[in-house]
């Protein structure tokens, strides 16, 4: 891996090798464009860098601990550490980069912002943005997702937030997408849309990327503070994929670090009960970017499900396809029960209940530590399970 990784890629058309791009309509090219140089100018700025700094410790709470889970560590095997980004201000990773995305559209002049959510973890975070800065905010999400996830739904509409329901298709991630870029399309001139994971049109993966890289930076200190030494296995659930490139940032450069991206397995490798995108995937064209996604017959996006809705979506970051064509990350998937299991397991061996998406990555640890034992294993915990409880004990019930 070049030491000018993160100058190499993506590229200038915002390619990472032959993924990403921006294939959108001409007049949102212009945009693209604005908010690209805004970027690179805006963020290299010893004023914007200090106030996000600021933010980040006074306001976030950074940096978040890594955690050492001995109960769990004596049962499985190995040695399992958790980076706590569920003690991240509004409970997940997510606010590394709304409030970086938020602070970009205050420089700018930009009057509201605009995104999708599945979980609901990003829509708080940006709600929670909103609010800081004094900006509108409009979240889209589906109804299936707005059942699911009501609670998180309850905190945007404290934070002041206008929640659109999604009611066409299967009304989850991939369809409010749809619903928050055709908002967007109607006036991309005072509006920023605040693209939730390292997904969307470039220079969105790019940024959040950038954004999120802090949880890296941090984790790696601490674990050599804590060890001496560098984690053997770093763990980090996929969807879109942005808490797995904020830690995997840090360590790709290492060897002896052996990095994995969980997807959801779902219910069965059949064709809407997972979404399992990298290991059944193959590439195409998704919400204006291009990387691996799971089609149809057609070679439209495939249904998908997962019982985390933060990973219910037929595509993933650009920069993760990159990785997987190149063996850098090793991508596998963790299915619905042995995620429950894990929520109930790290709930109750180490009182700290995970979302439902990070539970994947939880899961798969402890298979790492069995065959393992001997290894270090550090799992980022990209959010907290508040917003699950009543889902997962109507759905599951509770265990004996």
């Amino acid at each position: 891996m070049s030491k000018n990784y993160f100058k190499t890629y993506p590229d200038k058309d915002g390619f990472f090798k032959e993924y990403g791009g921006a294939f959108i309509p001409p007049h949102l090219e212009v945009e693209m464009k604005k908010i690209n140089e805004a970027y690179y100018s805006i963020s290299k700025s010893h004023k914007f860098i200090s106030e996000l700094r600021s933010i980040r410790k006074h306001f976030q709470g950074r940096p978040t601990p890594v955690f050492h889970c001995n109960r769990l560590s004596n049962k499985y095997g190995g040695q399992i550490y958790l980076k706590r980004e569920d003690l991240n201000h509004t409970g997940a990773h997510k606010l590394n980069h709304c409030m970086g995305e938020a602070l970009l559209a205050k420089y700018m002049g930009k009057k509201k912002l605009i995104a999708e959510t599945g979980a609901g973890q990003h829509g708080v975070a940006l709600a929670t943005a909103a609010a800081y800065f004094g900006l509108k905010c409009e979240i889209h999400m589906g109804e299936v997702d707005i059942a699911k996830e009501f609670p998180n739904v309850q905190r945007m509409n404290i934070l002041g937030a206008t929640v659109i329901p999604v009611t066409h298709g299967l009304k989850t991630l991939k369809e409010a997408v749809d619903s928050a870029f055709e908002a967007y399309l109607k006036d991309p001139i005072t509006t920023l849309y605040c693209i939730g994971s390292v997904v969307g049109p470039h220079p969105f993966p790019m940024m959040v990327r950038d954004f999120q890289r802090v949880v890296g930076i941090e984790a790696k200190e601490q674990f050599f503070e804590m060890t001496g030494e560098l984690p053997d296995n770093v763990v980090a659930c996929i969807g879109g994929g942005s808490n797995a490139m904020g830690i995997f940032s840090a360590f790709m450069e290492h060897e002896e670090c052996t990095l994995y991206g969980i997807e959801p397995a779902g219910k069965s490798f059949k064709t809407g009960e997972h979404a399992a995108t990298m290991t059944l995937g193959k590439p195409g064209v998704i919400h204006g970017f291009k990387c691996y996604t799971l089609q149809d017959d057609e070679g439209n996006p495939a249904p998908v499900h997962s019982v985390a809705s933060g990973l219910d979506y037929p595509g993933v970051g650009p920069e993760h396809s990159m990785l997987k064509d190149l063996k850098k990350v090793t991508y596998d998937s963790i299915n619905d029960k042995e995620t429950i299991d894990a929520f109930f397991e790290l709930s109750r061996l180490e009182g700290i209940i995970p979302a439902l998406e990070s539970a994947h990555a939880v899961a798969y640890a402890f298979k790492l530590a069995k065959k393992n034992p001997k290894q270090s294993i550090l799992v980022n915990l990209s959010g907290r399970g508040d917003k699950d409880l009543d889902y997962v004990v109507d759905t599951f019930g509770l265990p004996d």
